[in-house]
């Protein structure tokens, strides 16, 4: 199973900031790396990033509505990311469930929704550092596995992002041990929902990764790859977690 590293630029990046995706998308057409590249820049970007990438790396967007059009001021809905350029899309992610209130069933219907626009939707689940303190961890993200991947996920529509709330963009970093156990956890998850389906989804370890610890995460059992933040907004640093999942950065 490839790793997929994928770069999350949150409320991040104007038009001067496409030239960092040109050089990953140079440096991946150079030098191909054995793993899948996916940069999602803000909704603004996306068209341009596209262009930009050249189809050398794969661009997605960071959220989209359930529905594939109507009356939603401001959103934006699979299908228009589809129409963007995009080939995947980012739902659930923890800023969105705790400054958007997005519950469960609603990122399940925007996980649905991307597969309906023909979409890789990158579910994520996290518990916060009161759950982890309280011991609810497993419980937190095990009902999140449960309520936001719809039946039928497979490896080819979904990958699950296993984000430490806690961990994000405080430069701090669960232990090895603790990423293996709840990656381990999520496989057993996925796998007693989904079946054999659940063995070909990729799970993404997303938490202040950086150059300098990637390499050990991504050896780490059962993580199928990385979602990247502050890491992904400069090609060079982005280029090195490539490096350290197997590719040639």
């Amino acid at each position: 199973m490839r790793h997929l590293i994928a770069g999350n630029w949150k409320m991040n990046g104007l038009a001067a900031s496409l030239p960092e995706i040109e050089l990953v998308a140079d440096a991946a057409f150079k030098s191909p790396p054995d793993v899948d590249i996916l940069i999602c820049p803000p909704a603004t970007l996306v068209a341009r990033a596209a262009g930009a990438a050249a189809a050398r790396i794969a661009i997605g967007g960071q959220d989209c509505h359930a529905e594939p059009f109507g009356a939603f001021t401001g959103e934006i809905s699979a299908e228009m990311l589809k129409d963007a350029g995009a080939s995947a899309v980012i739902v659930g992610h923890s800023e969105r469930r705790q400054y958007a209130g997005e519950t469960d069933a609603q990122v399940a219907a925007k996980a649905k929704a991307a597969w309906r626009a023909g979409l890789l939707a990158i579910i994520c689940v996290g518990e916060s550092e009161a759950h982890r303190d309280a011991g609810q961890a497993r419980d937190v993200v095990g009902g999140q596995i449960a309520h936001s991947v719809p039946e039928g996920a497979t490896g080819d529509t979904t990958a699950i992002a296993y984000e430490p709330i806690w961990a994000i963009g405080t430069g701090r970093t669960p232990t090895i041990a603790e990423i293996a156990d709840m990656h381990a956890d999520i496989r057993a998850r996925l796998i007693e929902r989904l079946g054999e389906a659940g063995q070909g989804v990729r799970i993404l370890y997303g938490g202040s990764v950086k150059p300098g610890n990637a390499a050990e995460i991504l050896a780490t059992a059962d993580v199928g790859g990385a979602l990247v933040g502050g890491a992904s907004l400069k090609a060079a640093d982005f280029l090195a977690i490539v490096a350290a999942a197997g590719g040639k950065g």
